[in-house]
């Protein structure tokens, strides 16, 4: 048995779950979301608890289990209380405004970055340096917050770029001037 499926999913005040034939909406006070779950998983919801489990022992099946209860845990967390990550901008002059929804960067290029959020997301500048991606989807916070760090990904040997806050980025020696043998 799966050690992370066969853990219940216990479902706080304010949130509602209803199970359709392959799709579960879960609806809390930040939003809801609707996810299509595999025919073989089969889910229990009793008192306020939701278990998972699964139809047979087959490697397939095994492997969808703790998959299946995790999406539906991280869907439960974030109608209820929401994911967000920090990222931080390091560099002279590199900083990040906000205008509208829309999320202005200046990153060392002949250009200005416009990046245009998805709908589910919150993206926060509270200063210059520091970005705030927020939603109810986890996997579209993270998403969002790689493709914002791919625009420019930290260099290993100054340091610039835009980095996961707490991140630690390995440091390289740059060149060195040799004395050559003459």
């Amino acid at each position: 048995m799966s050690r992370i499926g066969k853990q219940p999913i216990l479902i706080p005040e304010g949130v509602d779950v209803t199970i359709n034939d392959f799709s579960v909406l879960v609806k809390g006070p930040k939003g809801s979301l609707d996810i299509n779950i595999h025919k073989d998983m089969n889910l229990n919801l009793k008192d306020n608890v939701l278990v998972v489990s699964r139809s047979s022992d087959n490697r397939f099946h095994r492997s969808l289990h703790g998959t299946t209860r995790m999406i539906l845990m991280n869907c439960v967390t974030g109608v209820s209380d929401g994911f967000y990550k920090e990222l931080e901008i390091r560099g002279v002059g590199y900083q990040a405004t906000m205008q509208g929804k829309r999320l202005i960067l200046v990153l060392g290029y002949s250009h200005e970055i416009h990046f245009d959020p998805p709908d589910g997301i919150v993206i926060e500048t509270n200063n210059r340096t520091e970005i705030k991606v927020s939603g109810i989807n986890k996997q579209l916070v993270g998403e969002v917050s790689a493709k914002i760090r791919s625009f420019k990904k930290p260099e290993p040997f100054k340091g610039k770029g835009i980095r996961y806050k707490g991140e630690h980025v390995r440091s390289k020696q740059g060149k060195t001037v040799g004395g050559g043998e003459d």
